[in-house]
């Protein structure tokens, strides 16, 4: 069990040894912050662990982080009525992009999270949201999948061990993006951070 904590030590430490993830994070908080302070929104989408990857992102936003403050808009593309519906009229592979059609505009943002790259709804959210002039922000794992190269910004966490990398690696890394991505937001917005 103790092999958990090394392999999740392997894998922020082969994070952090790309100098682009840094550069990225800056970045994306910088796309994020300016979509919120001129009047835009996040979506995220995510399907299993990284779905709730995407809510607890939003939730960050909509409630606190660290410090009192204002709510950021933020919709997680999670809602189970929504999903159940679109699934049962449209089929599964459009539950996100139906979502991102619905809800977003030019200036926002969507932040797709797929540990494979793979995930056809979540690649049509992406189309969805390039169609509408949004940004997108991936959070990929492995190889990138067929999202690789596609969002405007994105990280792709190869995972460990790197023969079979698994998917809960993957996310908690997305998971400490996302928490660094709220840190910038507020410090870009608010100060202090």
């Amino acid at each position: 069990m103790i092999e958990a904590f090394h392999n999740a030590r392997l894998a922020i430490e082969a994070f952090l040894a790309d100098g682009r993830n840094a550069t990225t994070l800056d970045l994306a908080a910088d796309m994020l912050a300016q979509a919120l302070r001129d009047g835009g929104k996040v979506l995220a989408c995510g399907n299993g662990g990284s779905a709730c990857d995407a809510m607890h992102f939003c939730e960050e936003l909509t409630g606190r982080f660290r410090n009192d403050r204002p709510p950021l808009a933020a919709i997680s593309l999670t809602d189970v009525g929504h999903i159940t519906c679109v699934a049962n009229d449209y089929g599964y592979d459009e539950v996100f992009a139906r979502g991102v059609r619905a809800l977003g505009r030019p200036g926002d943002v969507l932040v797709a999270l797929s540990t494979s790259g793979n995930s056809e709804n979540v690649v049509r959210a992406v189309a969805a949201a390039r169609q509408a002039s949004m940004q997108t922000i991936g959070l990929l794992g492995r190889d990138g999948g067929r999202l690789a190269g596609v969002c405007d910004l994105e990280w792709i966490v190869p995972g460990v061990p790197a023969a079979a990398p698994t998917a809960d690696r993957i996310q908690e890394v997305h998971m400490l993006v996302l928490h660094a991505l709220v840190e910038g937001v507020e410090g870009r917005l608010f100060g202090g951070g």
